[in-house]
């Protein structure tokens, strides 16, 4: 059963990076709607906060944001997943902050930067029971 027949509805996804001139941002939004089961509705398209909110207005997604937990607050329940396409360094940090709101996590390699990081998102991915894909 698709997303689609089991929700009513696509899989609505907020994205994290990939703004400005950022290579593989259009990349992620293009594969999320290629398959037509995910839209994407919600963004933190950069670093900079202004830069952010200006981003998601020019790529015309709906709602942009200055930073993940200010995402997260403000979409509610209206945000199924979350995609990560930060700096590395990143990656481990918000994909734990994204669990922790209870959002599925699509997340750039690498996770992680060390193994006690490693560690620590893998049982957060355990404990949250949520899906959480590698790219």
């Amino acid at each position: 059963m698709s997303p689609i027949e089991k929700l009513g509805r696509r899989i609505r996804l907020g994205v994290v990076g990939g703004g400005g001139a950022a290579l593989i941002g259009p990349v992620h939004r293009a594969a999320a709607r290629l398959d037509d089961l995910m839209e994407v509705t919600a963004g933190v398209l950069s670093s900079n906060p202004e830069r952010s909110v200006a981003d998601a207005q020019r790529l015309m997604i709906p709602r942009g944001y200055p930073d993940l937990g200010a995402m997260l607050a403000g979409e509610g329940d209206r945000l199924d997943a979350v995609a990560i396409m930060t700096p590395n360094d990143s990656h481990g940090p918000l994909s734990l902050q994204a669990l922790a709101a209870g959002r599925h996590v699509i997340c750039d390699k690498p996770l992680t930067n060390d193994l006690a990081e490693a560690r620590e998102l893998v049982d957060a991915v355990r404990r949250s029971g949520l899906v959480f894909g590698l790219t």
